[in-house]
């Protein structure tokens, strides 16, 4: 663990380095969202508009089940909002729009076959994982290990499929009803999760090499993500147009199915995994004075935290709920962080990073208990965490 002189000697100008973040994320999500309305131009200009906004309504659906999975496994260490809405941009414009244009040249030049096999797969993975790629290089404080790589990779391929379905059911749609239906059917409730499934992949190498220090890992490990990526997208566009699409359904069910299950099994280890790490640190956050004792058994799993919540917005309100809330989401990134240094994953960074992280954690302290009516409530059902002991509480 990292002890609080670690970090103390180093000055970090806080406020300045936030903006110099700021300006490359905005130009990319102003890039992003001019991008979308670019894709939406094309559509509209291909569909009518009655059913461009059916299409859209029912693309709708399976995404917002894709995007409520990704958000749901984030819930120990949210990522900042911002930052998954331009990765959900990122998807839906500048990897859509890509896509678009550069597919539509190789099927024009080289036949449909080429385009669907060779293409796709190779220009959208690349699309989709530069986002990643670009986050591993330039931001990888937002990367705390694989569960991270997965979110990112969930929103970007959920935000590509939203409008690539949104396309395909409007052409679908403008041919024949039952078409429409049909395409349906099998892209939002046969298989909403083929994208996500695809990108997850690059999504992992990148978040186990945020844990590498080297940059030669940071290279091969997402590259080998990213071909895993390619041949399973292209293994499945190949089942869709082989044979008249003989061999869509068996690849289906010996593959994917048995892939996506694989991944909710991993994703169920990485949050056990992530428990267990802030389980382990809180005991000496709090021996360190860092947060009280009397937290700690609500700081330790969801539902303690949610009743903390509940518990604070019944006494002083919504706003000073979501102080608290921001509070737990610090103690939690600070966990990890430790984590990641005590194993040597950081590198150089580690002292600038820390004090960044004890900087958040003061002021979401003082702005969570700064609120009247904030007070950590009788302590839960008994806890046992490993190295804890009971000392004075913090209020």
């Amino acid at each position: 663990m990292v002890v609080a002189g670690q970090g103390a000697h180093v000055h970090v100008p806080f406020v300045r380095q936030q903006r110099r973040h700021v300006f490359w994320p905005i130009l990319g999500a102003v890039v992003a969202s001019g991008c979308v309305v670019g894709v939406v131009g094309m559509a509209v200009s291909e569909i009518s508009g009655g059913t461009m906004v059916g299409a859209t309504m029912l693309a709708l659906l399976p995404v917002m089940l894709l995007v409520s999975t990704f958000l749901w496994l984030d819930r120990w260490e949210p990522e900042p909002g911002w930052n998954l809405l331009f990765a959900f941009l990122w998807g839906a414009g500048v990897a859509t729009l890509g896509a678009i244009l550069i597919n539509s040249a190789v099927g024009v030049t080289y036949g449909p076959m080429a385009s669907a096999v060779v293409s796709a797969p190779l220009v959208e993975e690349a699309l989709k994982g530069s986002f990643l790629v670009g986050m591993l290089w330039w931001n990888r404080q937002q990367l705390d290990g694989v569960v991270d790589g997965v979110v990112y990779a969930g929103m970007i391929a959920a935000g590509f499929a939203y409008v690539e379905n949104i396309f395909y059911l409007g052409r679908a749609f403008e041919i024949d009803p039952s078409e429409g239906w049909f395409t349906f059917i099998l892209r939002g409730v046969v298989s909403p999760f083929a994208h996500p499934l695809f990108t997850v992949f690059t999504g992992l190498a990148v978040g186990i090499a945020a844990h590498r220090r080297d940059a030669l890992s940071r290279l091969i490990v997402p590259l080998l993500g990213y071909a895993l990526a390619v041949a399973l997208h292209a293994l499945w566009n190949g089942a869709a147009v082989w044979d008249d699409g003989e061999a869509f359904f068996s690849i289906y069910a010996l593959v994917m199915v048995p892939l996506f299950l694989g991944m909710i099994v991993l994703a169920a280890w990485q949050r056990r995994r992530e428990r267990r790490i802030v389980q382990d640190y809180l005991p000496r956050f709090a021996a360190a004075g860092w947060i009280g004792w009397n937290e700690v058994p609500w700081l330790a799993s969801m539902s303690g935290r949610f009743r903390w919540r509940r518990s604070v917005q019944a006494r002083a309100g919504s706003r000073a709920a979501r102080a608290v809330r921001e509070y737990q989401t610090v103690v939690t990134e600070l966990a990890f962080l430790s984590d990641r240094i005590s194993r040597g994953m950081v590198g150089h960074h580690a002292p600038q990073w820390y004090a960044q992280v004890m900087h958040e954690l003061a002021v979401a302290r003082a702005e969570a208990f700064g609120a009247p009516g904030v007070v950590v409530p009788a302590a839960p059902r008994r806890t046992t965490l490993r190295g804890a002991h009971p000392g004075p509480p913090s209020r």
